[in-house]
């Protein structure tokens, strides 16, 4: 089976700055993505949990696969909003079947 390089993109944010997240993603060419629900973990600012209450606290994993010309600039648009927003944002090549479905 053949295989093409890809790169994944993974971002995790609080979930009201989704929509401006994949509003930079559209923007850099990237139109597909998958949203995952993140119920806590430990990081540089300490523990946290999502809220299921108030939901303030909420955070999504944004996954996204693409080409890396596409995922460069996804990554430059995002890059001033790393430290204001607290994203982490993380980026590895991977290999996948069907690469035409990522461009």
């Amino acid at each position: 089976m053949n295989t093409t390089r890809r790169r994944r993109i993974e971002v995790l944010a609080d979930e009201p700055l989704i929509p401006a997240i994949t509003r930079i993603a559209a923007s850099a060419g990237i139109v597909h993505y998958t949203l995952l629900p993140v119920s806590g973990g430990a990081g540089v600012r300490g523990r946290w949990r999502d809220d299921q209450l108030s939901g303030a606290t909420s955070k999504v994993m944004l996954l996204l696969v693409t080409s890396e010309e596409h995922a460069d600039a996804f990554v430059e648009q995002l890059a001033p909003m790393l430290e204001t927003h607290h994203l982490l944002l993380m980026v590895s090549d991977v290999s996948v079947v069907r690469g035409h479905r990522f461009d």
